[in-house]
């Protein structure tokens, strides 16, 4: 098999577009000494997402596996026991 340089070039661009995003913040943060309001504002990111991406949802009917991850991430705010439920749901509903 014969890889044109072209394509090779391409895909360690994307792979370096890609990972640096997630990479750039493990190493930079650890260094820097955030403000506690910031601390305090980044906690309320994966509750914002995980409601974004329910509000999508919540627009048809509801389905259980909806219900049942809005209710577990209500009485638990555990966003790993969200995901894990509304997964299992899903694929045992689904």
């Amino acid at each position: 098999m014969d890889i044109r340089p072209e394509f090779l070039s391409l895909v360690l661009a994307c792979a370096l577009v890609t990972a640096m995003p997630r990479v750039l913040p493990l190493v930079v943060l650890p260094r820097l000494r955030l403000p506690a309001w910031l601390i305090d504002w980044l906690g309320y990111v994966p509750i914002a997402v995980l409601s974004a991406l329910l509000t999508l949802e919540l627009h048809a009917v509801p389905s259980p596996a909806i219900l049942a991850s809005l209710a577990v991430a209500w009485f638990t705010r555990n966003l790993l026991a969200t995901v894990a439920l509304g997964v299992a749901a899903f694929w045992l509903l689904g």
